[in-house]
């Protein structure tokens, strides 16, 4: 693998991953009162945009890292909006 797509590939992994925590903790805790409603939906709708952006390059980096942060966003907003808690 060259240096600039492990660099990518490593970027990719990180930023994913990152959202595995709070992923992990709404799903156990039920909770999602101190997540932004309006991040978590703005953040989605950009990472569905880059997911394009990766499938019309052909870029499989961008369209794996943005396939699984998508689904760990919106599963994430999912709960976020059919919660009852109070904003």
């Amino acid at each position: 693998m060259d240096p600039i797509s492990l660099l990518g590939f490593m970027a990719c992994t990180l930023t994913t991953l990152a959202f595995l925590p709070q992923l992990i903790k709404v799903i156990l805790e039920k909770r999602t009162r101190d997540i932004s409603r309006n991040m978590y939906l703005v953040l989605s709708v950009g990472v569905f945009f880059w997911l394009c952006y990766g499938v019309l390059k052909n870029d499989f980096p961008i369209i794996l890292a943005n396939s699984f942060t998508l689904l760990f966003t919106t599963t994430i907003l999912w709960y976020k909006l059919r919660s009852k808690e109070e904003e």
